[in-house]
């Protein structure tokens, strides 16, 4: 019996590539060709030449994502370079179309310099009507991000960052539905402080769910602690307002709700007996989660989630990004802002009933076909708001 990574190696040598482009319009006549190409392309062209704006209208940047990495931060994988994250860019391809109806395109930039990468998105960013950074590894993301943000006319999204933030909170919503507590005054402890990490607690601190902190190896960052880049700095700023201290285990004590985008098997059995009365645990780290699910029950969580699909309550992007370009090109938004994502969150959790409310459903399934359409109109209704 072949192991799924077996078959999906003989799948991908099979396929030779998960995604080709196929044409629009069929190109059979002398007269197809004068219309497509030349002589009659001349037109659409000086027509985009005399109005910038009519490029979203006769040519596909209406619907075409620039999927981009740098290779640093593959999956589990860590740094594995630009050509070996090409999979990964295929099938983030692959899903756009599948899920969203999204045309997507996959970059590998071979570069670890910020300014060059900035400068490579930044000059081909015209052939697109929006970008997902993927993939790239913390603090250097941020600088990116949030450069390419600044220079950009269109969407610019890592989803490492927002895409988890946003599947994250809509799974918190919905299980704090369940156990009957109120947003506003929990504690709620994340472990991993990178890209994931902080996005997450940001999210979570905007929307109102309480008080936020966040560990990395050396603990709990608070304000005015050594050794913190400037996104942990800055997070520390808006979070932690106790300025607790402590390993992990410390602040989870008495905590409501632990979110992990870590590493395996960081939180114990004894750690989840110390929180709250019915604590929430969305242990995320993938392959395996810093407890596994049964564990976590086992020592009193109310509800548990994680990023395996093999277990219910998977956090997956997928409930996100499709749904959010879809929305924000049909708004022709130039950015995604911080109440699209907030939109997108509540969408994501109003599609759990009440009826269907459980403690192994708080998330809809990745493979819910609702999910894109009601994230896209919740996006676009915002940007349209804005």
């Amino acid at each position: 019996m072949m192991s799924a990574e077996e078959r999906s190696l003989a799948l991908h040598e099979r396929l030779h590539g998960k995604i080709e482009i196929t044409g629009r319009a069929a190109c059979k006549t002398a007269d197809d060709l004068s219309l497509l190409y030349t002589p009659g392309v001349a037109e659409p062209c000086r027509a985009i030449a005399a109005d910038y704006q009519r490029s979203w209208d006769l040519t596909r940047r209406s619907n075409l994502v620039a999927v981009i990495t740098d290779g640093t931060a593959v999956l589990g994988l860590g740094d594995i370079g630009p050509a070996a994250g090409m999979p990964v860019m295929e099938g983030k391809c692959l899903l756009f179309k599948e899920f969203g109806g999204v045309d997507a395109i996959p970059l590998c930039i071979d570069t670890h310099d910020i300014d060059e990468a900035v400068r490579t998105i930044h000059l081909i960013s015209k052939s697109f009507g929006g970008i997902n950074l993927e993939d790239i590894a913390a603090p250097r993301c941020f600088e990116i991000e949030r450069r390419l943000q600044e220079l950009c006319d269109i969407p610019v999204f890592h989803d490492d960052q927002h895409g988890t933030a946003i599947v994250t909170s809509a799974g918190l919503i919905n299980a704090l539905r369940f156990v009957g507590k109120p947003m506003g005054s929990l504690r709620i402890v994340i472990s991993g402080a990178g890209a994931a990490g902080i996005a997450i607690g940001t999210l979570l601190i905007h929307m109102g769910f309480g008080d936020v902190i966040c560990c990395d190896r050396q603990g709990a960052i608070y304000e005015g602690r050594e050794n913190l880049n400037i996104a942990k700095m800055q997070f520390a700023r808006i979070s932690n307002v106790e300025h607790r201290r402590g390993s992990l285990a410390d602040v989870m004590r008495g905590a409501d709700v632990f979110v992990g985008v870590s590493a395996p098997g960081l939180v114990t059995s004894s750690m989840v007996a110390s929180m709250a009365e019915s604590p929430i645990v969305f242990a995320q780290a993938n392959p395996t989660p810093e407890i596994m699910p049964e564990e976590a029950k086992a020592a009193g969580a109310a509800v548990v989630a994680t990023g395996r699909s093999d277990y219910p309550n998977q956090v997956n992007n997928v409930l996100a990004f499709p749904g959010i370009f879809k929305g924000a090109l049909a708004s022709r938004a130039p950015r995604i802002t911080e109440e699209m994502e907030v939109a997108a969150a509540r969408a994501i959790a109003s599609l759990v009933t009440d009826e269907e409310l459980r403690a192994d459903y708080v998330i809809p399934s990745a493979l819910d076909r609702r999910v894109a359409d009601v994230v896209a109109a919740a996006v676009a209704r915002t940007a349209g708001l804005s």
